[in-house]
């Protein structure tokens, strides 16, 4: 038999947990979605509105970290996954902006949040590159690519593994696009 006053305990514990979970979750969401919007609005060059979302965003994680901690968030996937998208928006925008890349000191976030971020990265900067060709602008794809180029050569060092290593393998294929878009803007001698 199990004690009574043991069984209650533990339901309580787990309807309190299973309430922090809906409500880290529906928040998570909601920052998932604007670090979204900010990078969709940085690949339009909407860098006001951009701005805007990514502060959202933050003030947001801010408050979770506050009502919740952050060793009670990362036991959660939909947390963890707006925080990475949050860090892409984020290093997107400083690369773009020709910041560099750094730790969000108003933030506890952990390692595999940035390198996940940091990986997708480089998803968006071909996207970027893509954008900045189509308006003609075919310098600006040189100077991205040596941008990947340089966060790859630093990534290669850490020999990722597990989900990293699969975000790491991504990035390296986003890399080779963006070697033969630059390959076949020389070729055409575009300026």
């Amino acid at each position: 038999m199990i004690e009574t006053e043991f069984l209650e305990k533990l339901k309580k514990d787990y309807q309190a947990n299973e309430s922090q979970r809906r409500q880290i979750i529906s928040a998570a969401n909601n920052i998932l979605f604007e670090a979204k919007k900010t990078i969709f609005a940085l690949q339009r060059q909407d860098f006001k509105s951009a701005v805007v979302k990514l502060n959202d965003a933050e003030k947001a994680l801010k408050d979770l970290q506050a009502r919740f901690g952050a060793a009670r968030l990362n036991r959660e996937g939909a947390y963890k996954a707006a925080v990475e998208e949050y860090l892409e928006a984020s290093t997107f925008h400083a690369t773009i902006k020709g910041k560099k890349i750094s730790a969000i000191s108003s933030l506890d976030l952990d390692y595999e949040g940035y390198l996940g971020g940091i990986c997708d990265l480089i998803g968006e900067l071909v996207r970027y590159a893509t954008n900045r060709a189509a308006a003609g602008k075919f310098n600006d794809v040189a100077k991205i690519k040596k941008i990947a180029d340089d966060i790859m050569a630093q990534l290669v060092d850490f020999d990722l593994t597990g989900y990293l290593r699969t975000k790491y393998d991504q990035a390296r294929g986003h890399l080779r696009k963006l070697e033969q878009m630059a390959y076949e803007i020389k070729l055409r001698g575009k300026k």
